[in-house]
């Protein structure tokens, strides 16, 4: 990996890292839903303002649809799913959590897309939920019910990424492929769509909430303007680009950084304890990534042993 490669890894770990202090910041202001469709609707208008940079015209080419419905598995619903987190579960917590989307990869591409497994992903899934046990049991958190709930709701929020880069490839890839651009703006339009009527809700329920909003401080809304346009748009262009330029396996290791990032974000800007149960539940998550995430053994055809071309 280049130079250039490698600080989009980690500005791409920096950024994803600091979305979980953004939430954990904007939702006990404006509320786990009005966070979650804030972040992507930003992201949207983000997206929609690159592709006008790049003198691009929104064009899916008959897959907005399936665009559109990326975007509830990819965005809506675990953005949501975080921003719920956010009320109970620190920072730091959230982002090892977040570490544990590989291992979901393995389980459903396993059970729902016919994915080929081995041992060793496996033995890396099993690991993996070791370490979520380990953090949940002897973290600086008490285990309670609305602690109970945020870490559920950050496990759904990783199957859903798990899932999301299976239908890509169904929907996406196999039917031709889409520029990255586009994907990305089509996913986060559709994260709007379904984020809307939660939101709403959430208005008629609450007729005073725009006061509340107004009323935020300044780092309140420099928060979701981070996590909006930075943490979601422009991480997604260096995600594609990463992707581009070192394959998806290795765009993937930004998986182990970011959990770094979270616990030290959190630490540095609210205090939050980094002890040796993160580490200890880190590690093993990080030790079950490696498991999954490393390369197959090379199966070599029978007589190609010594062979030249």
């Amino acid at each position: 990996m280049n130079t250039a490669s490698l600080v989009r890894l980690f500005t791409l770990a920096a950024l994803w890292g600091g979305s979980f202090l953004f939430m954990r910041i904007a939702v006990p202001v404006l509320g786990a839903v009005p966070t979650a469709f804030g972040r992507v609707a930003l992201a949207a208008l983000g997206l929609l303002a690159l592709l006008a940079f790049s003198r691009l015209r929104p064009a899916f080419h008959g897959k907005l649809g399936a665009a559109l419905v990326l975007g509830v598995v990819n965005s809506g619903v675990p953005f949501l799913m975080f921003a719920l987190a956010a009320r109970s579960l620190p920072a730091g917590y959230s982002a090892i959590l977040n570490a544990t989307t590989p291992l979901m990869g393995v389980l459903i591409g396993a059970v729902a897309f016919g994915e080929r497994t081995t041992g060793a992903r496996v033995g890396g899934v099993l690991l993996g939920m070791a370490g979520v046990a380990v953090l949940a049991q002897t973290g600086p958190v008490a285990l309670t019910g609305p602690v109970l709930g945020g870490i559920a709701a950050c496990l759904v929020a990783t199957a859903c990424y798990g899932a999301a880069g299976f239908l890509t490839r169904r929907w996406i890839t196999a039917r031709g492929g889409l520029d990255s651009r586009q994907v990305a703006l089509g996913s986060q339009w559709g994260a709007v769509l379904v984020l809307a009527p939660f939101a709403a809700w959430e208005l008629w329920r609450d007729p005073g909430l725009p006061a509340t909003w107004l009323a935020a401080p300044p780092l309140v809304w420099g928060s979701m303007l981070a996590i909006g346009l930075l943490c979601t748009a422009w991480a997604y262009v260096l995600y594609f680009r990463l992707i581009a330029d070192v394959g998806p396996l290795k765009a993937l290791s930004v998986t182990f950084l970011v959990p770094l990032f979270g616990v030290a974000w959190g630490w540095l800007v609210l205090g939050e304890a980094a002890t040796w149960a993160h580490a200890a539940g880190g590690s093993l998550i990080a030790l079950a990534l490696w498991l999954v995430l490393r390369p197959a053994p090379a199966v070599v055809a029978p007589g190609a042993a010594g062979s030249r071309t």
